[in-house]
C-alpha cells in the first residue's frame, strides 16, 4: 500500500509517502515545515462526533449535515450569552511518570478553578491512536533508563535540528492520520502539551484543517532545567517554562517573549493547597513523634542506590555511645517490590517505615525533615514546596543533569552518589548541623512554586476569553491525510 498525504494545493496528485517526508524537514528551518492548507481531489470528508469520554463515531463520505447544524444552533446560543463547555484535550506520554502526573494537575486545576466551564481529556495519543515505534515508547523508554549510556547516546544524538524533525516528519508521514483522528474526536478548542514529542506533529494536523488560529496550543514543560529541544517549537500559542533557565532555552529556540510564560512545574492542587501538621501526621502514619524523619525515594519505579542508602543510614542515624536512634527512616521503594521486600525483612536498630508506591506524598513529605531521592522535576519541586532539604543521589543523563546545579546552586540541597556520605550528612543534620538544615529549608521554600499549576490555566483560560466565541473551531472538517483505498 503506497501512503499519501493531501496535496497542499488544490487539485493534483497526493503526495509519495518521500515527499511528505521532505516537504516536511526540508521547510522546517524556514517555516517549521508546515505545507499549506488546502485540499486536492484525493481528500475525503468525514465526520467526528462528539466522545463519551471514549471512544469516537466515524462518518465517512457524507453526514457532517447534522453536526453543522448543531455548531450553527451552538453559534446563535453563544451570541445570545450563553456560555459554552470549551473543550481541552491534554497530550502526554508514560515515559517517565512526570508528564501523567503534570497532564493529572492541569485537569484537576481546571476543574477547581473553572468547574464545568471546561471538559479536560488526558490522552496518550502515541500509544491509543498510532502504531510503532510511537506507540511504543513508554516500554523502549523503560528499557533505555536502565541503561542510561543508551539513554544518554539517545537523548544527545536526536537533538540536532535536522535529525529530530527528519524522525517526527517520518512519523508524521506515517502516522498523521491517526493521529488526525484521535486529536478531533475530541473537538478540542485548547490543546495542551506535556510532552516533548507532542508539538510537531499536532500543529501540523492543526495547520492543514485551518485549525491554527482557532485551536489555542500550549506546551507546558516538565523538565525543571535540561531540555531536549523537540521542546520548542515557535508555532505554539504560549510555552510555559518552570524555571527562568528553560525560559532563555526558549529565547535561544526562536519563541517570542509573548509566547513565554514562567510560573513554575505543575504540581498537582491537593498537594500545592494541603494544610498538614507534622505532629498531626507522625501519629497518623504511626511514625516516632520525638525523632528527625529522612524521606528516601527512588522515583515510581525504585531506581538508585536506595538499599545501600537505607543500609548506611541505619548504621549513621543510631548513636552507639547512648545506645539510641537519633533519627528515624521512611523509604519509598515504588513499584519496585523486590526492593520493599528486601528492606522489609531487614533488621534495623533506628525506626524504620517501608513503603510501595505512594499517591498520598504530600503526607509522608510534610511528616519528614528532610529527604534523599534521584533528580526527578516532579519530586525536586514538591520537596521544594514542603521546604525540605534535598540530598541528590543520582540523576538520568539528559533531562536531570540539570536539576542538580538548579538546586545546589540555590542553596536547597546538595549532591552526593556515596551511600556513606549521604548518611553522615543527615547525622549531621540531625545533631550539630541543625542550624545548616534549617536554612536550606527556608532556601527550599523560596525557590518553590506552588501556585504554578493555578497560574498556568488561569492563563490559559484568559487566551480562550480573548479568543472569544467567534473562534469556535468548526470540526466538520476535511481529513487532511488520505490513503488508497484498501480492496
Amino acid at each position: 500500500m503506497v501512503t499519501s498525504v493531501g496535496t497542499p494545493t488544490g487539485g493534483g496528485s497526493g503526495w509519495t509517502f518521500r515527499e511528505a517526508v521532505l516537504q516536511s524537514v526540508l521547510p522546517y528551518s524556514q517555516d517549521h515545515g508546515w505545507p499549506k492548507s488546502g485540499g486536492g481531489r484525493h481528500l475525503r470528508r468525514a465526520r467526528r462526533s462528539y466522545p463519551d469520554g471514549v471512544g469516537m463515531a466515524v462518518d465517512v463520505d457524507g453526514g457532517e449535515a447534522a453536526d453543522e447544524e448543531d455548531d450553527d444552533m451552538m453559534e446563535e446560543m453563544v451570541q445570545l450569552g450563553a456560555e459554552r463547555t470549551k473543550n481541552v484535550l491534554i497530550l502526554m506520554s508514560d515515559t517517565g511518570g512526570g508528564h501523567r502526573a503534570s497532564a493529572e494537575a492541569i485537569r484537576d486545576a481546571f476543574r477547581l478553578e473553572f468547574g464545568d466551564e471546561y471538559r479536560v481529556f488526558v490522552k496518550d495519543v502515541w500509544k491509543e491512536d498510532t502504531g510503532w515505534p510511537l506507540n511504543n515508547m513508554e516500554r523502549s523508554y523503560k528499557f533505555l533508563v536502565k541503561h542510561v549510556q543508551l539513554w544518554k547516546v539517545a537523548f544527545h544524538s536526536t537533538s540536532p535540528r535536522w535529525v529530530h524533525c527528519f524522525y517526527l516528519a517520518t512519523m508524521a508521514a506515517m502516522y498523521a492520520k491517526k493521529v488526525e483522528a484521535g486529536l478531533m474526536k475530541y473537538k478540542p478548542d485548547i490543546i495542551i502539551s506535556v510532552h516533548p514529542l507532542m508539538q510537531h506533529i499536532p500543529l501540523w494536523v492543526l495547520k492543514w484543517q485551518g485549525l491554527d488560529k482557532k485551536v489555542i496550543f500550549v506546551t507546558v514543560i516538565t523538565d525543571l532545567n535540561t531540555c531536549h529541544p523537540t521542546w520548542f517549537h515557535t508555532n505554539v500559542t504560549r510555552c510555559y517554562c518552570p524555571s527562568d533557565e528553560v525560559c532563555k532555552r526558549a529565547s535561544l529556540e526562536g519563541l517570542e517573549p509573548s509566547q513565554i510564560r514562567v510560573f513554575g512545574l505543575p504540581i498537582r492542587p491537593s498537594f500545592c493547597r494541603a494544610v498538614l501538621s507534622k505532629d498531626e501526621l507522625r501519629e497518623e502514619l504511626e511514625m516516632d513523634p520525638t525523632l528527625p524523619a529522612v524521606l528516601l525515594m527512588g522515583g515510581g519505579e525504585g531506581m538508585g542506590p536506595v538499599k545501600k542508602t537505607a543500609k548506611a543510614l541505619g548504621e549513621a542515624l543510631f548513636d552507639k555511645e547512648l545506645d539510641r536512634p537519633i533519627g528515624q527512616i521512611v523509604v519509598i521503594c515504588g513499584r519496585n517490590q523486590v526492593l520493599a521486600n528486601t528492606l522489609r525483612a531487614m533488621e534495623w536498630k533506628v525506626p524504620v517505615k517501608v513503603r510501595g508506591f505512594e499517591t498520598q506524598m504530600e503526607q509522608w513529605m510534610a511528616a519528614c525533615d528532610c529527604i534523599i531521592t534521584k533528580a526527578g522535576p516532579g519530586t525536586i519541586a514538591e520537596a521544594l514546596i514542603r521546604g525540605l532539604p534535598i540530598i541528590l543521589n543520582d540523576f538520568i543523563p539528559g533531562q536531570e543533569v540539570g536539576n542538580v546545579p538548579y538546586v545546589v546552586d540555590n542553596g536547597a540541597g546538595v549532591f552526593s552518589k556515596s551511600p556513606k556520605e549521604t548518611a553522615s550528612l543527615v547525622a549531621r543534620w540531625f545533631g550539630p548541623g541543625a542550624e545548616e538544615m534549617k536554612k536550606m529549608s527556608e532556601n527550599a521554600l523560596k525557590l518553590a512554586q506552588p501556585e504554578a499549576v493555578f497560574d498556568i490555566v488561569r492563563d490559559i483560560d484568559e487566551l480562550a476569553r480573548q479568543r472569544g466565541p467567534v473562534a469556535r473551531a468548526s470540526y466538520s472538517f476535511t481529513s487532511s491525510v488520505s490513503y488508497p483505498d484498501e480492496g
